[in-house]
């Protein structure tokens, strides 16, 4: 943990923990961006000629002839930015020179590429002992696979989400976001502050390995024990769970709800709320285990769930039945957005952004009662803060800055 180096601190339950964040797109950034959040000094790091794709990714924010990626600002808020071209003698220098400061690098490069650069786990390591190095790609950094190029929907497919997904009678649909990218993420922020926290005790950092194929498999459910137990590969299911119902989508007079009431106390609750409370102790179908059983569901429980509801609209069920079942009515983003109960957690934040304005993405889903979030800050110009983190952290003067400049190093 640094604390007297002059880069700016923010308060939070990280304060004073320096990351160096060397990724590009989603999975990395995104990461980098929660850390941020909770008051980690996360410095970006681009090459000033190939800086991360992203920063031309829609939606455009415009003001003038200016543009403002709000793809880019979404995933890259609370952190510094410098620039370093790592194809170069200096450049690479100057990641070991602020990497010998940092506790944290997050980097999401194919495996090998860091080491053919120079600036690999080990090498990186030699100058800083305790630095946790955190390092996310498609296969990960060991095996047979681990060269393979890969992106989001490389993971859904290898890691056999897309074979899960889909109509019945359809191919196998990819999730309609980019969960390989997100779950990396999610496992990369775990691993990253359980490797912090043995550093802190320990001296020692460690090497935090996330593959999105990993990460995806780690999503699958039940999906891989039931193969391993019965035999059983798991097929794409449409809007219905494998084996829990009722639990899926159904149809209203005005649209669709996911009904879930699946557990016998739900159960016996919706059949009180809809009228029908005989059918609570009705011996075919008064047990989980006996709904569960697909035939039975589909002659005797399923017509009676799709009648209750056929008449009935969305807004109607929800405020009939939302706070007593699990009832909700299937709503668009804009639906999301403009809820009242996404305002009252926070969930949807204006960012100011100078000579932009506000733009408006998505909160932090993690509510800490005495270190909250800090979500205010926004994205950076490319480079914006390269000479205050080579002088704060590195300790160059002006002078090498300028001659690195010169050199084009950054």
């Amino acid at each position: 943990m640094i604390a007297d180096t002059g880069l700016p601190l923010r308060p939070g339950a990280l304060t004073g923990i320096v990351v160096l964040d060397l990724s590009r797109v989603l999975a990395g950034p995104y990461c980098g961006q929660i850390l941020a959040d909770f008051g980690a000094t996360v410095i970006k790091v681009e090459n000033p000629r190939d800086p991360d794709v992203t920063r031309g990714f829609p939606p455009y924010v415009r003001a003038g002839d200016q543009e403002l990626s709000g793809y880019f600002a979404q995933y890259n808020r609370g952190k510094l930015t410098i620039t370093l071209d790592l194809s170069t003698d200096d450049g690479r220098a100057a990641l070991c020179d602020l990497a010998a400061k940092a506790d944290i690098l997050i980097e999401n490069f194919r495996p090998g590429t860091m080491d053919k650069l120079g600036v690999g786990y080990e090498t990186l390591a030699e100058r800083n002992p305790r630095l946790v190095y955190t390092a996310i790609s498609g296969y990960g950094q060991t095996g047979s696979r681990r060269r393979r190029p890969a992106f989001d929907s490389t993971a859904q497919a290898a890691g056999g989400l897309w074979s899960m997904n889909g109509d019945p009678a359809g191919p196998p649909v990819r999730v309609g976001t980019v969960l390989g990218d997100l779950a990396a993420t999610l496992f990369a922020v775990t691993g990253t502050l359980l490797a912090l926290r043995h550093a802190e005790g320990t001296g020692q950092g460690q090497l935090v390995d996330v593959a999105q194929v990993d990460s995806v498999i780690a999503l699958t459910e039940n999906a891989v024990v039931n193969y391993t137990v019965d035999g059983e590969v798991a097929r794409h299911t449409g809007n219905r769970h494998p084996w829990v119902r009722p639990y899926e989508l159904f149809p209203c007079k005005d649209g669709h709800v996911f009904f879930g009431a699946y557990t016998d106390k739900f159960w016996r609750l919706a059949c009180e709320l809809f009228g029908e409370a005989e059918l609570a102790a009705d011996p075919e179908i008064d047990t989980m285990r006996k709904r569960f059983d697909e035939a039975v569901y589909e002659r005797r429980v399923r017509p009676v769930i799709a009648r209750w509801l056929a008449g009935r609209t969305a807004a109607e069920l929800e405020e009939m039945a939302g706070d007593v079942l699990p009832l909700t009515v299937v709503k668009t983003v804009k639906d999301v957005v403009e809820d009242p109960g996404t305002a009252e957690r926070d969930m949807v934040v204006g960012v100011e952004h100078p000579g932009f304005g506000p733009v408006r993405m998505f909160g932090q889903p993690i509510k800490l009662s005495a270190t909250p979030a800090d979500v205010s800050v926004p994205a950076a110009d490319l480079g914006q803060h390269t000479d205050v983190v080579l002088r704060a952290l590195a300790g160059y003067d002006q002078d090498k800055i300028a001659g690195l400049r010169a050199a084009g190093a950054i």
